[in-house]
C-alpha cells in the first residue's frame, strides 16, 4: 500500500503512443513503495509490485536501477512472461509486444532482495491504438509477513540445490508467502531479509532494528504503518538465531551478546517484545507466528517452545503459533518445499480465521 500522487500531466498522448506517469492512481502498487515528493515510484522490498490494464500493441516500462542486480517477473494477463534485469541507466524495457486489442493486464513483480539493488519506475509507455484502462477494485484481504532468507525465496530456482547466493536464483514470486497471498487473492507486503533474526543476525541489522523501514538500508527512512493495516500478519523469524547463538566466534555474536550466549528467557522475552511491537501497530490484525521448514523445526528442536512460551504469555486470542515440519533436506527450500509451506499454512489459515 502506497500513497499515489496525481498530477496533471500523469498520462501523456502523441500520436500512436501513450506515457502512463507513475503517479496515475491507474497504476497499481503492492509493497512498501516510495513515491512521495519524488519523480519515480522507487521499489526496494521482496515482493514489491506494479500492475496497470491497458489497450495497446505493445507496452514498455521506464526504469533505472542502483545496482543492475534486480530481478523482475513480467507477467502478462496473469501468466509469466519473462524475467527483466533493468540497467542502471535510465532506459525503456520492452515488457510485451505484438498484443491483440483486446484488455491487458501486466505485472512487473520484484523477485530479488534489496541488497541486489533498489529500482526507479518511471512509467509505462503504450503504443499502437493506446489506451489506459479503469484498474481493477482493490483486494478485499491485506497480508504481511515478517521473514528471512525462507520469505524472500533465497536460491529457490537453484535447481542444483548448491544454494548459489547469485540474484538470478532467487525469486520471492515462488516463496510460501506470494503463494499464500496469491492463494487468497490478498494485498501482499513481504518485510524480510535473507540471514536475518530477531536478536542475531549473519549480517548487522537484525528485524527489530529493520521492520519498521521503507528504505530497508536508511535507518532514517521511516515506514508509517497507518498506510497499511494487514488483516493477517505471518512472522517467520529465529531460524537465524538457532546458529547463531551457538557461534560464540562469530563477530555478530560478539557484537550482540559479548562472550555469553542469550538465556532460555531472554530468547523468549526477545520474541514477545517483537511479536508485541508488531500488535502496537496492527491492533486488529491475526498475527500468526510460523517456523520451519528448515531445521528449526527438526525433531528435539527446541524452538518451537520458545515460541510458544513468548505467544501464551501475550495471552491474545488473535495470536497464533503454527510449525512448519522439517524438510529434512540440505539448503534453503525448493520450489516443492516452498509450495509445501504454503500449503500447510494455507490450511491452517482456513481452518483458524474468519476475515
Amino acid at each position: 500500500m502506497v500513497l499515489v500522487l496525481c498530477c496533471k500531466n500523469s498520462s501523456l498522448k502523441s500520436k500512436d503512443t501513450l506515457f502512463i506517469n507513475y503517479s496515475n492512481p491507474n497504476i497499481t502498487y503492492e509493497g512498501r513503495i516510495n513515491n512521495i515528493n519524488s519523480k519515480s515510484a522507487r521499489l526496494y522490498w521482496s515482493g514489491s509490485s506494479i500492475s496497470m490494464n491497458f489497450k495497446g500493441k505493445s507496452i514498455s516500462a521506464l526504469l533505472k536501477d542502483s545496482k543492475g542486480k534486480s530481478y523482475y517477473n513480467v507477467i502478462l494477463d496473469k501468466d509469466s512472461l519473462y524475467v527483466l534485469r533493468p540497467s542502471k541507466l535510465k532506459q525503456y524495457h520492452i515488457l510485451a509486444k505484438n498484443l491483440d486489442s483486446g484488455t491487458h493486464h501486466i505485472e512487473l513483480f520484484k523477485r530479488t532482495e534489496s541488497h541486489y539493488g533498489d529500482t526507479d519506475f518511471f512509467g509505462f509507455k503504450i503504443k499502437g491504438n493506446p489506451k489506459l484502462q479503469p484498474k481493477p477494485a482493490p483486494k478485499k484481504k491485506k497480508m504481511e509477513f515478517y521473514g528471512n532468507s525462507i520469505t524472500a525465496g533465497y536460491a529457490v530456482e537453484d535447481l542444483s540445490g548448491a544454494d548459489v547466493p547469485d540474484s538470478t536464483y532467487t525469486n520471492n514470486y515462488l516463496s510460501y508467502s506470494a503463494i499464500t497471498a496469491r492463494h487468497f487473492n490478498a494485498e501482499y507486503n513481504a518485510i524480510c531479509k535473507s540471514g536475518i533474526g530477531i536478536m542475531v543476525s549473519w549480517d548487522t541489522l537484525i528485524m527489530p532494528e529493520m521492520y519498521n523501514r521503507l528504505n530497508p538500508n536508511d535507518p532514517n527512512s521511516l515506514w508509517d504503518f497507518k498506510l497499511y493495516q494487514p488483516d493477517v500478519v505471518v512472522i517467520n523469524l529465529f531460524q537465524n538465531d538457532s546458529w547463531l547463538i551457538n557461534y560464540s566466534n562469530h563477530e555478530s555474536f560478539k557484537a550482540r551478546f559479548g562472550n555469553k550466549a542469550p538465556s532460555k528467557t531472554e530468547i523468549i522475552e526477545a520474541y514477545k517484545t517483537f511479536v508485541y511491537t508488531i500488535r502496537g501497530h496492527y491492533p486488529d490484525a491475526h498475527i500468526i507466528c510460523i517456523l520451519g521448514n528448515m531445521d528449526v523445526t527438526k525433531e528435539n528442536s527446541k524452538w518451537p517452545e520458545y515460541v510458544n512460551s513468548a505467544v501464551n504469555a501475550l495471552e491474545d486470542s488473535k495470536i497464533y503459533t503454527h510449525f512448519i515440519p522439517y524438510k529434512k533436506t540440505d539448503g534453503h527450500p525448493s520450489i516443492k518445499e516452498q509450495k509445501a509451506i504454503a500449503n500447510e499454512l494455507i490450511k491452517f489459515i482456513e481452518n483458524t480465521i474468519k476475515w
